[in-house]
């Protein structure tokens, strides 16, 4: 039990703390030169996947068509998954400009795949409806291309939880985007700020998902980053390869079969899209349970990654997709054998004690996120029903 503990407690440094330092002297020991910018603009195809997203369609389509990128080298392609909301009705409105492809519904993965194949362009460039891009997105995504060992590039996506500024900045960067396309985009622009300031959860992912990107910029630094942000990614078509329908990950799939061709996958910190926090923790759970399957299903479909000779970044595939899988079972381990031992030496004791209070701290939050998300559905709910009221009058029911 002593030795479990102690590799247990050894997995969990090194895939949180020991790996990330290992990227950071690694990126600053043998750095790879930064690409070089492109003499002229590469023809680019972007596709979205969308089912039932009539109502952010507007929006989105706005945006894109007001990217700072030469009209006649960008082509956007839209495919609707079986949608049976408006999505097609609002299509229609831009058949001037989108390319618009219809198919039954089968998943995102198929959606993507008959996107790919109207493609005109030799990038590809895949976003989703919900996020907005920056002005100057497509620009930069393009920029690494000029590289021929550059096959696929991972732009970064900005969440309005990231810092207590971005809260309200990230929003007024999409209604400066195109956002508000017609007279009810004030009440859309409000609403998504009621939504932001109303995420449970906003701090805690906005810390996580900064640390996350810091080990991509390094992965990237010295070769390849292990997948990209399904917001905002881009690969080369020649380099593309057909999902399987059943693929939950095409953003970790599509840029690692890119790795395994022998190409680099980037990370470019100046491609921007804006995107919002969860509101609150299950539907970051759930997400976070499509992840963590989504990473057990590229192991069957892609075994390639797991055998070192074939996969040109497996310590960093191992260490950082691999060892998150692990730290769950080497955190239970971790317990078990600590109550095993807790009477050996006072370490043990003190190991138990500390593990016992993280994770009735974690409990704690956890009950403090149900609580202030019940509070503020009641809010919301008292403010729609009874809008005239002073703040005062509300917070005397709310606390009744």
């Amino acid at each position: 039990m002593v030795a479990l503990f102690w590799v247990s407690c050894a997995i969990v440094a090194y895939v949180y703390l020991g790996y990330p330092a290992l990227l950071a002297l690694w990126a600053r020991l043998r750095p790879l030169p930064a690409p070089l910018l492109p003499s002229e603009r590469p023809g680019v195809s972007i596709v979205i996947a969308a089912r039932n997203e009539g109502s952010r369609l507007a929006a989105r389509l706005d945006n894109l068509l007001q990217l700072e990128y030469p009209a006649n080298r960008r082509q956007i392609i839209v495919v609707s998954d079986g949608s049976t909301d408006n999505t097609l009705a609002v299509l229609n409105r831009y058949r001037s400009v989108v390319d618009i492809v219809a198919v039954k519904a089968g998943g995102k993965a198929l959606a993507l795949n008959a996107g790919v194949l109207r493609a005109r362009h030799d990038i590809l460039v895949f976003a989703d409806a919900r996020q907005v891009f920056a002005p100057d997105a497509l620009v930069e995504l393009t920029a690494p291309f000029r590289d021929a060992r550059i096959g696929a590039v991972t732009g970064e996506l900005l969440l309005d939880a990231e810092s207590p500024g971005r809260r309200v900045g990230a929003i007024d960067r999409r209604r400066n985007s195109g956002d508000v396309a017609d007279g009810r985009g004030e009440r859309r622009v409000n609403a998504e700020r009621r939504r932001t300031i109303a995420s449970t959860i906003a701090d805690g992912v906005g810390l996580y998902w900064r640390y996350e990107k810091r080990i991509r910029h390094f992965e990237s630094m010295i070769g390849s980053t292990l997948g990209a942000t399904g917001a905002i990614y881009t690969i080369r078509r020649s380099l593309w390869r057909p999902l399987p329908a059943e693929t939950i990950l095409d953003d970790v799939l599509a840029p690692m079969r890119v790795v395994l061709a022998g190409y680099r996958t980037v990370f470019s910190e100046r491609a921007h899209a804006f995107d919002r926090a969860a509101p609150n923790a299950d539907v970051e759970m759930n997400r976070k349970i499509r992840t963590i399957a989504g990473n057990y299903q590229i192991l069957r479909l892609e075994p390639r990654l797991l055998l070192p000779w074939r996969n040109p970044v497996w310590l960093q595939y191992v260490s950082h997709k691999m060892g998150r899988l692990v730290v769950p079972y080497a955190l239970l381990a971790l317990v078990i054998s600590s109550i095993a031992i807790t009477d050996r030496s006072f370490l043990y004791a003190t190991a138990l004690i500390a593990q016992a209070v993280f994770y009735a701290l974690a409990v704690y939050g956890a009950w403090l996120e149900r609580r202030d998300r019940i509070v503020g559905g009641r809010a919301e709910a008292l403010a729609a029903a009874w809008p005239t009221a002073s703040s005062r009058e509300r917070r005397g029911v709310l606390n009744a």
